[in-house]
């Protein structure tokens, strides 16, 4: 399955309003494993931003100056996400905004497109009824490090809603192997990376040295746009480190 973890920040609450979005960023995901592959753009969203909207990212009118407009981006973004589930927090925000931005454009509506739309604030909701459920909420109670989070950011915000859905959804992928047998059962796989495959064998195969280099590149260009805020390349760091 292709998913497509989405965030948009704007220039306020409301789209019926004439509020617009001037951030948006998309992480792709199949089977459970992030591709590497993502969608950043800054848009200018020729209009002020609102006081409010401000305080929560930090995105100015003087930034987003020389940025393109949305009109510029929206087949891009449109064709990245075409055929995919996306999953938002608080989906309605983030569709409601889409939508008006691609009807303005008389394209497609983000259903139209999409296969489906998970949200995330939904699914907590029901995981934790009456608690806090927001980004911040769930990424303390699933341990995920989101220090660094000091204001909202489309990019760092989908990387992390990203980890927060498979601490979520952890287990619905599960075979059953905590649950006893009625009687000891052979080992279903062993790893041999000397010999050949055989039956009951799973050789490993381990990243080239290109695919590798390739992979560092991903992260690092992950990096530069969220301005140092990739968490896996913080992680391979950190690990590198305490070895």
């Amino acid at each position: 399955m292709r998913q497509i973890f989405l965030d948009t920040e704007t220039t306020g609450l409301d789209p019926r309003q004439g509020h617009r979005i001037i951030e948006v960023a998309c992480v792709e995901m199949e089977n459970r494993r992030l591709t590497g592959r993502h969608l950043h753009r800054y848009i200018n969203p020729e209009r002020e931003i609102d006081a409010g909207a401000l305080a929560v990212h930090g995105i100015s009118n003087e930034f987003l100056a020389d940025k393109p407009k949305f009109a510029d981006i929206a087949r891009e973004l449109q064709a990245f996400i075409a055929g995919a589930e996306l999953v938002i927090h608080n989906a309605a925000f983030d569709i409601g905004f889409l939508d008006a931005e691609f009807a303005r454009l008389d394209l497609p509506l983000t259903r139209e497109i999409c296969s489906s739309v998970e949200d995330t604030l939904l699914m907590a909701r029901e995981l934790h009824p009456g608690k806090r459920n927001n980004l911040d909420a769930l990424c303390e109670r699933y341990q995920i490090d989101n220090a660094h989070r000091t204001l909202h950011g489309a990019l760092l915000d989908s990387e992390l809603l990203a980890e927060v859905y498979l601490a979520m959804t952890r287990g619905q992928e599960s075979l059953g192997i905590d649950q006893p047998v009625a009687s000891p059962a052979p080992t279903l796989l062993e790893l041999d990376t000397q010999s050949r495959p055989a039956r009951g064998l799973l050789r490993v195969l381990r990243a080239s040295a290109d695919e590798l280099e390739a992979h560092q590149r991903v992260l690092e260009s992950i990096d530069k746009e969220s301005k140092g805020a990739c968490l896996w390349l913080r992680h391979k760091e950190t690990s590198a480190h305490e070895a």
